[in-house]
């Protein structure tokens, strides 16, 4: 691989499984059109995604799909660790839930580099799962653990979503990361889909980690809402482990996003109002009607993280690749189903639209106030009302308007 060139490789790392293709329920709250298959079709043909994690590969039901889909020739694993459909390569993942004693529950990401070492793990896991078919299930070991058994067969360890009020690190689970788990041990931190890179400066332990953007697509159209930009010489798992760790040349060039406030969690929500927090808010009761059923934001989490370990001004540390507000298509008003096929008609993929489309090429195939809005989301020029509480946020017409 020395002397190949590096290209640029678009990377969704969070994709869930929502049934088998004989039917048997992986995500609950998955769309049931999400199998190996049918993600792998709309990863490479209508995304333009190179590389895919799919995150309930650990399923015994998953692994005969993959088997099948491995024994007729339609993919195959590759020696950088994966597997090749077409020109997008697939990750082996796994979403796994942990509750230490005495703590909300929090989710992690672990990939493997081969088809045999997931079995592996699949296996492991079994002894110490109640439901190892299903996605996201806990597991009755200490987080520690689960990395060294990650670890011991060459894996990927990613805390997932960290910020988000449910099950997560930082949301539900605890206020230093070294209280629960392996510092040294964590290879990246996903945002999730209410944070930046900015925000997540206010914390200092995470200055020296990187930082990954990903769907957590529980639903074909929600593949690549954010997503990463890579550079590597193919899209593999060895590959990505190189660009995680910023070494030869690999690299993440840039994370795609959602601007925090398209999140769900971004603000703090009263459950009881439905009212969103203010800018001066208590986290304990709703400054409208009082009521302590708060949603507690994402942004006024990270906040307080911050103030507890020191930290009140936001810092990026150098090397730190941009964040890019990055409005998904199907986000953005006027395009519908039929905008959207003649988009993909043109162009070919998502990928091609967001990145590559001219203004003016993109106004001969939809109408050129779509066309307009296409780019004002590149630019994050887009007006924005703000998520909470479980309700994504939402863009309310062009910056340009009135």
């Amino acid at each position: 691989m020395t002397g190949q060139p590096l290209s640029r490789v678009f990377a969704d790392l969070h994709i869930h499984i929502g049934s088998t293709s004989r039917g048997e329920a992986v995500k609950i709250s998955g769309s049931r059109d999400l199998t190996f298959s049918r993600i792998a079709h709309e990863a490479a043909h209508r995304k333009g995604i190179g590389l895919l994690g799919i995150i309930d590969c650990h399923s015994p039901g998953v692994q005969a799909d993959i088997a099948d889909c491995l024994e007729t020739g339609e993919m195959a694993e590759i020696d950088g660790g994966g597997i090749r459909y077409q020109d997008t390569t697939i990750l082996l993942g796994s979403e796994i839930e942990v509750k230490e004693p005495g703590r909300g529950a929090a989710h992690y990401l672990a990939f493997l580099p081969t088809f045999a070492l997931m079995r592996d793990f699949t296996t492991w896991m079994s002894r110490h799962m109640r439901n190892v078919q299903l996605s996201s299930q806990r597991i009755y070991v200490p987080t520690r653990e689960l990395q060294r058994e990650v670890r011991a067969r060459g894996g990927l360890f990613i805390p997932a979503h960290v910020f988000t009020p449910h099950k997560s690190l930082y949301g539900s689970c605890t206020d230093y990361m070294s209280e629960v788990l392996d510092p040294e041990l964590v290879d990246a931190v996903e945002l999730g889909l209410s944070a930046d890179s900015t925000m997540a400066g206010l914390i200092p332990e995470l200055d020296g980690l990187p930082f990954v953007t990903n769907s957590d697509a529980h639903s074909l159209s929600k593949i690549g809402r954010e997503y990463n930009e890579l550079r590597l010489h193919e899209p593999s798992f060895r590959e990505l482990e190189l660009a995680l760790k910023n070494r030869d040349g690999r690299q993440i060039s840039a994370n795609y996003g959602l601007n925090p406030l398209l999140g769900k969690y971004h603000r703090t929500y009263c459950l009881n109002c439905g009212s969103l927090a203010e800018e001066e808010t208590s986290t304990e009761r709703c400054a409208q009607c009082g009521s302590p059923k708060l949603t507690r934001g994402v942004m006024d989490r990270i906040e307080e993280l911050g103030a507890l370990q020191g930290r009140t001004e936001t810092y990026v540390p150098d090397g730190r690749p941009p964040y890019v507000y990055q409005v998904p298509l199907e986000f953005v008003p006027g395009i519908g189903k039929a905008a959207m096929a003649k988009l993909l008609d043109r162009f070919g993929t998502e990928m091609n639209v967001l990145h590559d489309a001219s203004e003016d090429e993109i106004a001969m195939a939809v109408p050129a106030r779509a066309a307009a809005m296409i780019v004002q989301a590149r630019e994050g020029t887009l007006a924005l009302d703000a998520g909470g509480g479980g309700r994504y946020g939402r863009v309310t017409r062009s910056g340009n308007d009135g």
